[in-house]
């Protein structure tokens, strides 16, 4: 970056406004996940999510009550209006995945993969035009 340029800032929170949040710089990555968790923590197919190294993110006002889904995973909602907000995994502890639909500008991060397609449920609509995984991103794609 030039000296012209600055790093990008997000901002997001929940439907209320309780909970808010800041990151700085792009995304590491910006997927739609269909796995069950996600279904089940959100009541969407499929979830957008926006990961960022957690030394670049803050809560700016209140914080996520915080709930242990599965070994290793802890997602983060608003107490109060229950909107769905991140998603931490003890074996990426550096980073931090927000979804993306509680981002003041979701638009600026559109997903560049779909994960756990073989969790996807028959009718939730898919993007031909972004690679597949049949679970993780560290899986290869599914052939075309």
């Amino acid at each position: 970056m030039t000296a012209a340029q600055t790093t990008p800032t997000f901002e997001g929170g929940c439907l209320c406004g309780a909970v808010r949040y800041r990151f700085d710089g792009l995304p590491l990555s910006s997927s739609n996940c269909f796995c069950r968790s996600c279904r089940l923590a959100s009541g969407a197919t499929p979830v957008g999510w926006v990961v960022v190294a957690r030394q670049h993110f803050r809560w700016l006002q209140g914080a996520p009550a915080l709930f242990n889904s599965s070994p290793g995973v802890t997602r983060g909602f608003c107490a109060r209006c229950g909107s769905p907000l991140s998603y931490q995994h003890a074996d990426s502890a550096g980073e931090i995945e927000l979804t993306t639909g509680t981002l003041d500008e979701p638009d600026r991060c559109p997903p560049t993969r779909e994960i756990f397609h073989a969790d996807r449920v028959a009718w939730a609509p898919s993007d031909a035009q972004l690679p597949h995984h049949a679970h993780g991103s560290s899986e290869p794609p599914l052939p075309g």
